[in-house]
């Protein structure tokens, strides 16, 4: 017969499982590695990055940089290139106004040669002139210049001993330019430089070829 104080012997009794490997995972447990002075099992080490794909993004943000680069390039050259036909455009058009313009400035400069620009009309010719200058309208062919076929259309030809190259010994009608855009050439007499006595004198300007 079992005594009723036998219960109460075991009721205050702990097991403990001190055994080095546990037997569930098979892996030694940790208190005991470090009761054995052993290091703890290293946790598994994460997967490196992968270089391959570091590459390939290294190589896309190149990509999109040279791109970039190559986009504000053909932007710069766009702006370039329609500032300057907004530049040729705005020359065109000046251009054809004033040439419609300077047959009145030829008989503005007749006037004034005959002492007729006088009185209102000398102050409107004075105003247009100064206008058509401030657009870049310029003339040019003075008596005395050396004769240049790109800028000087010969109306009469001779020979004197007085030069010592082809010259502008007289303006018959001015030219005009805008810049370095000649918009109707001088048209001047010109004489060349006399290799005999029988050269010297007039001549008519030989005809031009069309």
């Amino acid at each position: 017969m079992t005594s009723p104080t036998s219960g109460s012997e075991h009721e205050g009794l702990v097991i403990r499982d001190n055994r080095r490997i546990d037997p569930e995972t098979g892996q030694v447990r940790e208190g005991a590695a470090k009761a054995a002075g052993e290091p703890s099992p290293a946790a598994p080490a994460e997967p490196a990055a992968d270089d391959g794909y570091a590459a390939d993004l290294a190589a896309q943000l190149a990509e999109r940089t040279m791109d970039l680069q190559r986009l504000q390039a053909e932007y710069a050259n766009y702006r370039k290139r329609v500032e300057r036909d907004r530049v040729v455009v705005r020359e065109q058009a000046v251009a054809n106004v004033l040439t419609e313009m300077l047959p009145v400035l030829d008989d503005i400069g007749r006037a004034r040669d005959h002492g007729e620009l006088t009185g209102g009309f000398a102050k409107v010719s004075e105003a247009l002139e100064s206008a058509v200058g401030k657009l870049g309208l310029t003339t040019y062919g003075t008596k005395g210049d050396a004769f240049d076929p790109t800028v000087h259309e010969a109306l009469m030809h001779s020979y004197s001993a007085e030069v010592t190259e082809p010259t502008c010994v007289e303006i018959l009608q001015p030219g005009y330019r805008i810049g370095d855009r000649v918009l109707r050439p001088a048209r001047v007499a010109v004489a060349e430089p006399a290799e005999s006595s029988s050269e010297a004198g007039e001549a008519p300007a030989e005809p031009e070829e069309n």
